[in-house]
């Protein structure tokens, strides 16, 4: 199997890649093992204040619709965080307060939303609560095991009943100006939450639920779709067991689901994330990448790797794979020229592209024009 780009990993970073390059005319292939960090995506892409021209294209193209308004964005437990570019059903806010009495829905047997701490939170900020449970018979079958009421399954029965929820919802209205709701609307039609703003006569506020993030999968789903269309080759499942290199280059992979063949490409990028999808693994005497053996900037001393304070932001987030200024991946102290990092494995070696989901797509732009522009040499 031969093509143009291969990308490992089918996340925010790996995607965004993927429709870059087929957009240009480009053969690509995404190795994805399934779960990425998108399944944890707030919906809010912290580091970027507003979106590249790129990003707007690509992401309007695939269905995915973005606003910018610098502010605030509320968190599950009721605090605020800043933000300035979202999904389109995702509020941003100028400060941290937006009514003044509030009503907080949740569902009967869904534990993956916090209201009451939500509630102490808002009221911190001078809002008054009011928490109330809606029970629909549609969720009866979820109800009777607590690890089916997760946000993924229930926002595949809202999509088919929500017009049930603003029923339920106008009914327990008072004099509240607004409603805030978990975010589990949506999954497979992005117009379920504008519909459910335009039903009810208060404005609606989705907060933040456990993980899995229907914003995110739904975000996923669509990238996932409109890169498809363009042509590219979605390995979902799969993962990469081996690498060949020779001289200074990268000559072909071979998957676990595929082991008997060869992926070969001109150029490749690794867009593996950081711990949680096995894009960077550690043990007791160092951090390695797993897939190249690439080199990892972190620092030598395992007591450095964590601060005592739970709270504080742990050092060893911030590690990374190392690579030269167009993003070629090193290893042994040597650029190889055709493999390119981008997303979460970077960590913190590259602070000029941010942080977070904002810094999964400036590195994933850049590394898909750097390997564009060696593919015309």
């Amino acid at each position: 199997m031969k093509f143009d780009s291969v990308i490992i990993g089918g996340g925010l970073a790996g995607l965004t890649a993927g429709l870059k390059l087929q957009s240009a005319g480009k053969q690509t292939a995404i190795i994805s093992t399934g779960q990425s960090a998108l399944h944890f995506f707030s919906g809010s892409f912290e580091s970027l204040q507003e979106a590249p021209e790129e990003m707007k294209q690509l992401f309007s193209q695939a269905g995915i619709r973005l606003h910018y308004s610098p502010g605030v964005r509320l968190m599950p437990l009721g605090t605020f965080r800043e933000a300035a570019l979202s999904l389109e059903d995702i509020d941003l806010f100028p400060k941290a307060s937006f009514g003044k009495k509030v009503l907080i829905v949740n569902l009967l047997g869904y534990h993956d939303f916090f209201s009451s701490f939500l509630a102490q939170g808002l009221e911190k900020e001078g809002m008054e609560c009011r928490i109330r449970f809606i029970n629909l018979p549609e969720m009866e079958k979820l109800q009777l095991s607590p690890s089916e009421m997760r946000a993924v399954q229930i926002a595949r029965i809202m999509d088919r009943i929500w017009e049930k929820v603003i029923q339920e919802i106008r009914l327990l209205l008072k004099d509240e100006d607004t409603v805030v709701l978990p975010q589990v609307f949506g999954l497979q039609d992005a117009s379920v939450p504008s519909r459910i703003r335009q039903g009810i006569p208060a404005r609606v506020v989705f907060a933040g639920t456990l993980p899995p993030s229907v914003p995110g999968i739904r975000t996923q789903m669509l990238l996932k779709k409109r890169y498809q269309l363009l042509g590219g080759t979605f390995l979902m499942g799969d993962k990469v067991d081996k690498a060949h290199l020779h001289e200074g280059r990268v000559h072909s992979v071979v998957t676990q689901n595929l082991d008997n063949h060869y992926i070969e490409a001109q150029n490749f990028l690794l867009a593996s994330g950081s711990y949680f999808s096995k894009g960077l693994s550690s043990n007791p005497f160092g951090i390695s990448e797993p897939v190249f053996g690439l080199d990892i900037d972190f620092a030598a001393e395992r007591g450095n790797w964590y601060s005592p304070s739970f709270a504080d932001d742990q050092p060893y987030m911030a590690y990374g794979v190392k690579t030269d200024e167009n993003l070629h991946a090193i290893k042994d102290g040597k650029a190889l020229e055709n493999l390119y990092v981008a997303g979460a494995v970077l960590g913190k070696t590259r602070p000029e592209f941010g942080t977070a989901a904002g810094m999964a797509v400036r590195s994933a732009l850049a590394a898909a024009d750097n390997i564009l522009k060696a593919s015309e040499l």
